[in-house]
């Protein structure tokens, strides 16, 4: 019985690691908290706190922006299509002029 407590253990981290990995858990104030899945297995911006901060600032940030947060905020209400289609707009230049 020992044995199967220690694979249920270790089974039980190896899930939890893997939710960590793969999922933003964005904080929008009280009891308010959105999960957005990760394009890529990482811990940048596992725990994210968005009280307070202006929605351009929250686009601004790659690893957000490339999972899909513009998305999340238009679907939540803080910034409507025309918005949102400015930041990516903004963003998608940026990106290009790097090459």
């Amino acid at each position: 019985m020992p044995f199967l407590k220690k694979v249920i253990f270790w089974g039980l981290l190896a899930l939890g690691m893997y939710v960590l990995l793969s999922y933003h858990f964005i904080y929008f104030g009280g009891l308010d908290i959105k999960v957005l899945k990760k394009s890529t297995l990482t811990l940048k911006y596992t725990f994210f706190s968005a009280k307070g901060r202006k929605p351009g600032k929250i686009i601004s940030i790659d690893n957000l922006r490339e999972d899909g947060i513009a998305d999340l905020l238009l679907d939540i209400g803080e910034i409507n299509e025309a918005q949102r289609d400015g930041f990516m707009a903004r963003y998608e230049t940026e990106e290009d002029e790097d090459y």
